[in-house]
């Protein structure tokens, strides 16, 4: 399951809708459409909100975990990690942006195949 499914399901799973979601990070409708279909991907500060509504963690979206739940301190450092990752591809220009994100998610999606052989 790719990010936007993940956020599709958790909004479908905790009862929301599109609009209720929208009017509580105010934002566009159709942003959080393009986040749920894939065509965008939400920066790390409305991740994290989305995470929070869903009551799962931001890993759990990303898809590098499969428990919803972090701890304390496990969020606490994820946050950290990703205003991190956030503010150093936010010096690149959009095109660049894109594909920054998409090489740290094929990165990702390495590590976790590897952990699993």
């Amino acid at each position: 399951m790719n990010l936007g499914e993940r956020l599709k399901s958790c909004r479908e799973k905790s009862g929301y809708t599109q609009t209720y979601i929208t009017e509580k990070l105010e934002i566009h409708r159709g942003s959080l459409s393009s986040y749920e279909s894939g065509r965008r991907k939400p920066d790390y500060d409305t991740l994290s909100k989305l995470a929070d509504i869903y009551k799962v963690s931001v890993d759990y979206l990303l898809g590098r975990s499969t428990d919803e739940r972090l701890t304390a301190e496990q969020d606490k450092q994820a946050t950290e990690m990703g205003k991190k990752i956030e503010g150093l591809i936010s010096k690149l220009s959009e095109e660049e942006q894109r594909k920054a994100w998409e090489q740290l998610e094929m990165y990702v999606q390495y590590q976790q195949n590897k952990e699993q052989k």
